[in-house]
């Protein structure tokens, strides 16, 4: 089994009841081991238009990183993601940004997630739910890493 960390979130339609009903989808799939609190940040890269909500998921998998993508992209279009614009407004958005202690860059995906350091808002609710977990490139904790983000987004605990 190897732990798997999903960032979740969206800014349009029931932000909260997407989120949780991505959640319930994926708890089918995986064994849910954890989850942090919604955080409520501003959009992140220019082009959304509105607040986003986020949430950091732990699940368990016995699957290969790249089928959990297929089955978190089956999801975010399960409900209603529309991938018209890099960065733009959606509906549901499932990054992977850890997945176990692997680092692996294909065309498809890229883990741990390469933004992540740069994101206050997946930092906060990693920090919440596994502080000490080291990223495995980088080698420091998800702590340490939100104390050197320069991101000057503020991230709200909803």
């Amino acid at each position: 089994m190897r732990q798997v960390v999903l960032l979740i979130g969206g800014n349009l339609g029931d932000r909260e009841r997407l989120i949780q009903a991505a959640v319930k989808k994926l708890e089918s799939k995986f064994r849910l081991v954890s989850t942090s609190s919604l955080y409520e940040t501003v959009a992140w890269g220019g082009k959304s238009s509105g607040s986003y909500l986020n949430q950091a998921v732990v699940f368990m998998t016995t699957l290969k990183a790249e089928a959990v993508l297929d089955i978190t992209q089956g999801v975010e279009n399960e409900l209603g993601r529309k991938r018209l614009e890099k960065w733009g407004d959606r509906t549901m958005d499932i990054d992977i940004i850890y997945f176990g202690n692997e680092v692996m860059d294909t065309d498809r995906l890229k883990v741990p997630h390469p933004l992540m350091v740069e994101r206050r808002f997946v930092l906060t609710p990693l920090v919440e739910i596994m502080p000490d977990l080291i990223h495995p490139v980088l080698n420091k904790t998800n702590k340490e890493l939100l104390e050197a983000c320069t991101d000057p987004c503020e991230v709200v605990k909803v």
